[in-house]
This record gives C-alpha cells, sequence and structure tokens, in this order.
C-alpha cells in the first residue's frame, strides 16, 4: 500500500535579500507599495508541495506517488525524480505550457515573499485518484483549485483517508468551501497563520475544527507544534536544527513525517516528533531537496531530540 501525494510540482526562483523587509516596507505607505530588493544571491531548485513531500518520504524509505501536472520544460525534473527513485507515473503533461513556478525573495529574518505562475499547474483535475491503485493513505496539498476538489472528493468516495493540507491555496476557498473539505478529511494540518485565517473563513475555533476531524494539526514554527486528537492536546516541541540556513519546504518536510507515522499506526506524539526531526533536517539545507541524511541519520536525530526532550522535562 502506498501514500498519494496530490499537490503541485514547481520550479523554485529562491532569492535572497541581505537586510530585513522591514527596513523598507513604511506600514503607513502600505496602499502605495512600491519596492524593490536587490538580490545578489539566487538559484533554481526543484521544490512544489508534491514534490517536497514525496522526496521527504523517500528519504524514509517510504515509497510515495504524486499525482500533478507539469509543462513541457518538466524534463530536469524528470531526470531527478528518477535519481532519486521516485515515481513520476502519475504526473500528467500540459502540453504548451510552463511547469508551476515561485518566485520567493527571503531576508535575514526567514520572512519570505511569494509570486506564483501556477502554470500547468491549473489543469490538475485532469487527473483521476482513481487512477492510482493499492493507495491506502493520501493527502491533500495545494494545488490547481478544481484539481483540489477533484481529489478530495474522489478520495472521500473511494475510502481513502486524507490530510487536507491547503496551504498557500487557502485563500482560493470561502469559508463553506472549506467546511466541505474538512467534512471530507480525516486529518487536518495548517500552520499558526493559516490556522488564524481558517477560523475567520469558517467561523469556528480550533476546538471546533479539531471535532471535525481524526487530527487538527497546527505547526509553530521554532515553537513546535500542536496536534489536537482524541480530545486531547498534544504539544509538540521544536527539534534543535544544526543550523537555520534556509526555512523553504519545512512545513512540506514536517508533513512527510506526519504521513509516515500515520500510514504506520503510530501514537500522534510520535508521529508529532519524527515531523519535527524532518523539519530541522530541512531548515539546515537550502532549497526544497537538498538535504540527503540516509533513513539511520535520521533514526539517529529522533532518538536524540528523544533524550534532549525527556531531559528539558526533566528538569522543569
Amino acid at each position: 500500500m502506498q501514500t498519494l501525494i496530490c499537490g503541485s510540482l514547481a520550479f523554485d526562483t529562491i532569492m535572497v535579500f541581505p537586510d530585513k523587509f522591514k527596513h523598507h516596507i513604511l506600514p503607513e505607505k502600505i496602499h502605495m507599495l512600491n519596492v524593490a530588493f536587490l538580490v545578489p544571491e539566487m538559484r533554481r531548485e526543484f521544490g512544489g508541495t508534491a514534490g517536497n513531500i514525496a522526496y521527504n518520504l523517500r528519504l524514509l524509505e517510504d515509497n510515495p506517488i504524486i499525482m500533478a501536472t507539469v509543462g513541457d520544460d518538466f524534463g530536469a525534473y524528470t531526470a531527478w525524480l528518477e535519481s532519486n527513485n521516485i515515481s513520476d507515473a502519475h504526473i500528467k503533461n500540459i502540453p504548451n505550457s510552463f511547469t508551476a513556478q515561485a518566485f520567493i525573495t527571503t531576508d535575514l529574518d526567514d520572512n519570505q515573499i511569494t509570486a506564483f505562475h501556477p502554470g500547468a499547474m491549473n489543469e490538475s483535475y485532469l487527473n483521476s485518484v482513481n487512477d492510482a491503485k493499492n493507495i491506502s493513505l493520501a493527502i491533500i496539498a495545494p494545488d490547481g483549485r478544481d484539481g483540489m476538489f477533484k481529489h478530495a472528493q474522489e478520495c472521500f468516495d473511494a475510502g481513502i483517508p486524507f490530510l487536507f493540507d491547503p496551504g498557500q491555496g487557502l485563500p482560493m476557498f470561502n469559508g463553506e468551501e472549506l467546511l466541505g473539505f474538512i467534512d471530507m478529511a480525516d486529518y487536518l494540518a495548517v500552520n499558526d497563520y493559516e490556522a488564524q485565517m481558517l477560523q475567520e473563513k469558517t467561523g469556528l475555533d480550533l476546538d471546533t475544527l479539531a471535532s471535525k476531524v481524526k487530527a487538527l494539526i497546527v505547526t509553530l514554527g521554532a515553537n513546535g507544534s500542536t496536534i489536537y486528537a482524541d480530545g486531547q492536546r498534544f504539544e509538540i516541541p521544536p527539534v534543535k536544527a544544526e543550523e537555520v540556513v534556509d526555512p523553504t519546504g519545512c512545513g512540506d518536510a514536517y508533513r512527510a513525517g506526519l504521513l509516515y507515522g500515520i500510514s504506520r499506526g503510530w501514537d500522534w506524539p510520535t508521529c508529532g516528533r519524527l515531523a519535527s526531526v524532518m523539519g530541522a533536517i530541512k531548515i539546515a539545507s537550502r532549497g526544497g531537496q537538498n538535504h540527503r541524511p540516509s533513513k539511520e541519520e535520521i533514526e539517529v536525530i529522533y532518538t536524540q531530540a528523544l533524550v534532549d526532550n525527556t531531559k528539558l522535562d526533566e528538569n522543569t
């Protein structure tokens, strides 16, 4: 049985602004914003939510299946997936289109400003979950709007449990539409900013939203994460990163850890700890798919983090 990753595949053009946005964006002039950032450092990476999640699952020696749509410029990414033993069987090419492109500028506080061209991603509805076999778990991650609706409904109709991760696609949906996704989903994952937006759009607080799914996961950046499940609230401590280099793709790495644990029936604290470990490993590397720990190395980091957190608990 395999995990289906429905989401975007994209090229990430990442630029580093060697200053802080807050020094150049004047709040009182936000209505007439006109700023330019000199970015002497720039690189192009393989990215997209589906690509990043699948890559991290492969590091755990899992066998993810990506379902996504891409453009005529996808050749280099295909070769990259093949080199990492990730199947492209359910990646559909859309002729005369570009693969989705993200242009990300990061400042010295790790704040990000992103411009995103969806390209072929808008045609994601042309893929069908019903074409993938032996799927035991899925994630509906940011993708084309119509595709997200279709794939969620297909998972629900087929009895495939799925994690709904609206991510940066959350503004595409109104409150009623988001509740429709949540009513079909088994799990819901958002960061703290998205959690606030979700509450405002649906008119429901986090406890009420959590009651609609088996688990609601809220990531809190350097402060760890909180998992609402089984009528309980599990506080997942952060894992100290070797160094903080680039936050791009950390949320996707976290979700890969979640999916790995969920698919194996682990308890929520264990799922959350592995997810935090994956995020901490990723943040020490540039881009979403350049970290290359072995599964054994991940296990060592997980064990050390568990020891460190146990000592911290004893001291407090």
